[in-house]
């Protein structure tokens, strides 16, 4: 039986980095904020565990994405297919990323993509055309290389 993955990322605003990749997959942000009011009502955990965020109580040190027709879990509110997972960690980014995403928009729509992007806090690195294909390099809001093709 395959196994269930996510994407883990460090960051060091796990919230803001949650609504840009978000947008720029089309996902929905993840609510654990049920889950939460249940475990500060039961004293289980302490305030400092969780922030308000855009009018909604998170985790302080991490938040997800999800694709909004997976799977969630009724619980904890974590989606249980295609997800990223931003957790806060006290070090910036500090050399090139070993892996990085590709969002696909197609040859039509990647243009407009990555100008959706940059609104939202992308930077385009570099624009690539070469015989086996055509994409933009651009950096996420803390500097995460990813490619829109």
């Amino acid at each position: 039986m395959p196994l269930g993955w996510k994407v883990v990322f460090d960051a060091s605003d796990p919230h803001r980095q949650a609504l840009f990749w978000a947008e720029a997959l089309d996902y929905v942000v993840e609510d654990n904020s049920a889950l939460i009011r249940r475990l500060l009502s039961a004293g289980a955990i302490e305030d400092d565990l969780c922030l308000e965020f855009q009018g909604r109580l998170f985790w302080r040190d991490a938040a997800a994405v999800r694709h909004p027709g997976d799977p969630v879990d009724p619980v904890s509110g974590a989606g249980l297919g295609r997800r990223l997972l931003f957790n806060r960690v006290p070090e910036t980014k500090s050399g090139k990323n070993r892996l990085h995403l590709d969002v696909h928009a197609g040859p039509e729509a990647r243009e407009a993509t990555v100008a959706r992007l940059q609104a939202h806090g992308a930077t385009l690195v570099r624009h690539v055309k070469e015989q086996g294909g055509e994409w933009s390099v651009l950096a996420d809001p803390e500097g995460n290389e990813f490619d829109v093709a």
